[in-house]
């Protein structure tokens, strides 16, 4: 009785369409309450530090000297803390995901270009 079971759900998944999404192809359907990535618009930031302070994952850096504002994207859990603690509202968690790539995101140069070759032009001796 088993073997048949088997042979019937092997079947089905062979003829039957895919159970998930085509992703690039198909996008994702996005729902209100998903997560996304945080952004920030940094020339609205005073650098107080309180997303850094607040940062669950430990993820934001804030150097109020230098005025720079860094996150770690690996670290970051996207839990939105650090937009609902901001005094300027300029931390915002955008519910959109950035698309696949098909390349390297990082373009490796190993030094100068080569000059460009001088053609060569025959003269004729008449």
């Amino acid at each position: 009785m088993t073997l048949f079971a088997m042979v019937k759900r092997a079947l089905v998944n062979v003829t039957g369409k895919p159970a998930t999404l085509m992703y690039p192809a198909t996008p994702a359907k996005q729902y209100e309450a998903s997560r996304g990535h945080v952004v920030i618009a940094i020339e609205d930031c005073i650098y107080c530090g309180n997303c850094q302070r607040h940062c669950v994952s430990q993820a934001i850096t804030v150097d109020r000297a230098e005025r720079t504002w860094e996150i770690d994207r690996l670290r970051c859990i996207i839990c939105g803390v650090c937009a609902e603690v901001c005094p300027k509202d300029c931390i915002f968690v955008e519910p959109d995901y950035h698309p696949s790539s098909t390349g390297p995101s990082v373009e490796f140069v190993e030094g100068p270009p080569e000059p460009p070759k001088e053609e060569k032009t025959e003269t004729s001796g008449e």
